[in-house]
């Protein structure tokens, strides 16, 4: 199982964790796609607490934190 984790406008609509199911080769491209979430709409991509590459495989227990761009003044 892959959990993953929305933050701040992410979670509009979505719940705020979602679990995925493993399978070889699942990849954060397929999370986002699954999630309806395009890809510039994601500043930051973790994976057990390390930046990590859409392209890149994920592992059985992984923990996905995915955060939008972030604007202030």
């Amino acid at each position: 199982m892959i959990k993953v984790k929305l933050f701040a406008t992410l979670r509009e609509g979505r719940a705020n964790e979602i679990d995925f199911k493993f399978f070889p080769g699942i990849n954060g491209r397929f999370i986002l796609e699954k999630l309806n979430i395009p890809e510039k709409q994601v500043a930051i991509f973790l994976v057990n607490g390390r930046d990590y590459s859409l392209d890149e495989p994920l592992s059985d227990g992984d923990v996905i934190a995915i955060f939008p761009p972030v604007g202030g003044g």
